[in-house]
């Protein structure tokens, strides 16, 4: 399987390919077909997954610093899940959204492994675009619900 080892290599890709995702998983065939909502337990009917393509509302900024984003928001699970949960980019058909509002996808298809460098690379982006008041870091639930 192929291994992306930039943002400009994923901006490549996803430049040349539309609608693919990443999902943070120990590989790409982990748990196929479904997801469950860590909170409730539930089933969901596909893989939870973020798109890599950007959103209209981007318009003209960097892919590689969208793409930074992307990663960055949920870096955390390599170190909160088991140690060998990576991203990898996979291509499949929505079928509705998580919830967290995340896509839903069935029929996976494994495009890519995204490197560790890679990750360091968007975190470096990220620190370098920041505004200076902002404190960036990756989504994460809080350990307990009554701190809501």
């Amino acid at each position: 399987m192929r291994e992306v080892t930039s943002l400009g290599e994923l901006a490549d890709l996803v430049r040349r390919r539309e609608d693919l995702y990443v999902r943070w998983a120990p590989s790409p065939e982990h748990r196929p077909g479904t997801s469950r909502d860590e909170l409730t337990g539930a089933e969901l009917p596909g893989l939870s997954v973020n798109p890599l393509d950007p959103e209209p509302w981007w318009r003209d900024r960097p892919l590689e610093l969208w793409l930074a984003r992307r990663l960055y928001d949920y870096c955390h699970l390599r170190h909160e899940r088991r140690r060998e949960t990576k991203p990898w980019v996979l291509a499949g058909r929505i079928v509705g959204s998580g919830p967290d509002n995340e896509p839903l996808l069935t029929d996976p298809e494994p495009v890519a492994r995204i490197s560790t460098a890679v990750l360091t690379e968007a975190r470096d982006l990220l620190r370098a675009h920041a505004k200076d008041d902002s404190e960036w870091g990756p989504l994460r639930r809080p350990p307990e619900l009554d701190r809501i």
